[in-house]
């Protein structure tokens, strides 16, 4: 899993039909590490919005929380985070 920020809706009017009625947002890694920076294309699925902080899984875990292998999503929400825990 990687943290993220949903930095933008992505409207895709033209798809695959097993896409149809997902939300897709665009996410940026955030949290140190050498993806620090990158962007992603994922499906929200518990609501997240614009600016939100959020926890991304990815791979067939992604496909996993969608209920169904066969549809082709690499990356998926699966939580919000409200705070940052600080290790000491």
């Amino acid at each position: 899993m990687i943290t993220a920020i949903l930095i933008d809706n992505v409207w895709a009017t033209r798809k695959a039909e097993s896409l149809n009625g997902l939300k897709f947002m665009l996410a940026e890694v955030i949290g140190g590490g050498s993806n620090e920076g990158e962007r992603m294309v994922v499906v929200d699925i518990i609501g997240a919005g614009i600016g939100d902080r959020v926890i991304v899984t990815t791979g067939s875990s992604a496909r996993r929380m969608l209920g169904e292998d066969a549809i082709p999503v690499d990356a998926c929400v699966v939580g919000i985070i409200d705070e940052d825990c600080q290790f000491t």
